[in-house]
């Protein structure tokens, strides 16, 4: 998620002609690539931006140890270039299968109904953020085209954002880590989240992620420790960025663990 280039110094000179023919060059080439890139509007709690990718770049393999000379975490804005590509969620889904759709704005992110849905500007009062939606279906809900209509095509979903200030960020990661914390009681019969596992690249370049647990593994209102989730749901901190991740595809703990990885390095 990076923005535009600096403006030139004026002299260069380009002839309609010639602008033209690239714009019609880029153009094919979209048609011919299957990506299709806008750059997100400026803000706003309704705006939302239809984009959708079929491909992306590879992702980034973080080491499974803290590195102590790690740069600090990411400042500035997050852009569509810190949110997660569908390479991270290979061999499990095939990247051919799996639409990227993002917009900007407010709305749900991945807190839970044992928790009471609410937006992200209710929970934290910040104006917006980016969605991406990652589905294996291009029908999407017209309110939330980040969304599935039918959730089993839904892979998964990030929402992500800057904070004023490092402390800040910290401060936004904790209070959405504990709303999912208290997902990992619940009646026996259902859903649950299991125990929190702990990714740190560095001081400020963390993530915490639990697994889901079906109602019909929770026997005794926790999640059972002998059994693999099925996906699961991640709080991302990189500095002055934060973000959290709902992965909805039936990934076990290793894959669950490789794609938090993942999206931590791009954060």
């Amino acid at each position: 998620m990076n923005g535009a280039p600096p403006a030139g110094d004026g002299h260069a000179v380009v002839r309609t002609r010639s602008a033209v023919a690239a714009l019609v060059a880029a153009a094919v080439l979209g048609l011919a690539t299957g990506r299709f890139v806008l750059p997100p509007p400026p803000g706003g709690v309704d705006g939302v931006d239809g984009s959708v990718r079929a491909s992306a770049s590879a992702a980034a393999s973080p080491t499974d140890a803290p590195d102590a000379s790690a740069t600090p975490g990411a400042p500035g804005p997050v852009t569509t270039e810190n949110l997660l590509e569908p390479t991270a969620f290979r061999p499990e889904v095939p990247v051919g299968r799996i639409h990227v759709t993002d917009r900007y704005g407010d709305g749900f992110y991945a807190n839970s109904a044992c928790t009471g849905e609410k937006t992200l500007t209710q929970t934290l009062g910040v104006p917006g953020a980016h969605f991406r939606g990652l589905t294996t279906s291009l029908r999407t809900d017209p309110d939330d085209p980040t969304w599935a209509t039918d959730k089993v095509d839904q892979v998964a979903r990030e929402v992500a954002a800057e904070a004023p200030s490092p402390s800040l960020a910290q401060d936004f990661t904790e209070r959405l880590l504990q709303e999912q914390v208290t997902c990992q009681k619940q009646p026996p019969g259902h859903w649950v989240y299991g125990r929190t596992t702990t990714v740190r690249f560095a001081a400020d370049v963390t993530a915490s992620w639990m697994g889901t647990y079906e109602g019909l593994l929770n026997t005794t209102g926790r999640a059972p420790e002998v059994e693999e989730p099925c996906g699961g749901v991640a709080v991302l901190r990189s500095g002055s960025h934060y973000g959290v991740l709902e992965v909805h595809t039936c990934l076990g703990t290793a894959a669950m663990d490789r794609v938090v990885r993942t999206a931590l390095s791009r954060l």
